[in-house]
C-alpha cells in the first residue's frame, strides 16, 4: 500500500493548527478583537446578540461567580438567597428572589442564577421588541405562574422532578402593556396545527391576530435563551402558558 504523501498529510494539519493557535491567542489576550467577538469575553445582557452569545451565557451559566457578574447587570430588583435543599432532589443553589424585572411581575418568585439570567436576556433582546412590533405597545406586566416547586413533572407520582424543584423554570401566562391592554396565552394563543385541511394563509402566522403573533414571537424567541421553551402546541398542560426552563435538555415546543 502507498504511504500518504507528507505534504498532504501537513495540508490536513495545517489548519487545526492555526486554528488553536489563534484561540490560544486569544484566550490568553496576546490577540485582541472586540469583546463582542470574543467568545472568551464576558456575558453582557444589552449587547446585541451575534453567533457568540449562547456561548457566553452558557459559560456563566455554568459558572457561580460569571452568573452573578452577568446578573448584577440585569434590570431586576432581586435578592440573592442562601442554598438550601428541601426535599428528595429538590432545593436550589446559586438562586435568587426576583420582585420585579424590567417590568412589573405581581408576586416575587425565585429562579437559579442560570435561569434568571436567560429571562434577563429574552426581555432584553425578546420581549418588548416583539411588543413594539406585532402590538405598538410596551410590555409594563409579567403574569407569572411562579417558578420554584417541590414537584414532579406535571405534578405526578413517579415522574421525574420537574426543573421547577431546582428554580429553573419559570411559567408565563400573559402580559399586560401599557395601553391597558391584557394578552393572555390561552385566550389569544392560535395553534398553527389544524386537523382539517385549510388554506395556507389561513395556518400561517400571518394570518393571525396580532396577538397571536406576538405570542409567537416570544415563544419561539425565548428557545435562543432557555433550554426547553413549552407552549400550548406541546400539550394540553401547557394550554395556558409558556413554560422557560434552564436544563439538560434542548426541547423548543
Amino acid at each position: 500500500m502507498a504511504k500518504a504523501n507528507p505534504l498532504v498529510r501537513m495540508a490536513w494539519l495545517l489548519p487545526v493548527v492555526v486554528a488553536l493557535g489563534l484561540a490560544w491567542a486569544v484566550w490568553t489576550g496576546r490577540l485582541r478583537i472586540p469583546e463582542a467577538w470574543n467568545p472568551w469575553a464576558p456575558l453582557r445582557i444589552d449587547a446585541p446578540p451575534n453567533l457568540f452569545t449562547r456561548f457566553k451565557l452558557d459559560r456563566a451559566s455554568n459558572d457561580r461567580a460569571a452568573c452573578q457578574a452577568a446578573l448584577a447587570q440585569a434590570d431586576m430588583r432581586l435578592t440573592p438567597l442562601d442554598d438550601r435543599v428541601t426535599g428528595e432532589h429538590c432545593g436550589f443553589t446559586n438562586a435568587v428572589r426576583i420582585e420585579r424585572t424590567s417590568v412589573a411581575v405581581g408576586s416575587p418568585f425565585s429562579l437559579s442564577c442560570r435561569a434568571a439570567l436567560s429571562l434577563a436576556m429574552w426581555e432584553r433582546h425578546v420581549l418588548q421588541q416583539a411588543a413594539r412590533e406585532h402590538l405598538g405597545a410596551r410590555v409594563v406586566r409579567i403574569e407569572h405562574l411562579g417558578s420554584y416547586a417541590c414537584r414532579n413533572l406535571y405534578g405526578e407520582q413517579g415522574r421525574r422532578r420537574s426543573q421547577h424543584a431546582t428554580a429553573d423554570a419559570f411559567d408565563v401566562a400573559g402580559f399586560v402593556l401599557d395601553d391597558g391592554r391584557r394578552v393572555r396565552v390561552l385566550a389569544d394563543w392560535q395553534s398553527l396545527r389544524t386537523e382539517e385541511p385549510v388554506p395556507m394563509q389561513a395556518a400561517s402566522q400571518e394570518a393571525a391576530p396580532q396577538e397571536a403573533r406576538f405570542l409567537r414571537a416570544v415563544h419561539d424567541g425565548a428557545c435562543d435563551y432557555f433550554d426547553v421553551v413549552l407552549g400550548p402546541d406541546y400539550n394540553r398542560a401547557h394550554a395556558d402558558h409558556f413554560h422557560f426552563d434552564r436544563g439538560a435538555a434542548r426541547v423548543c415546543r
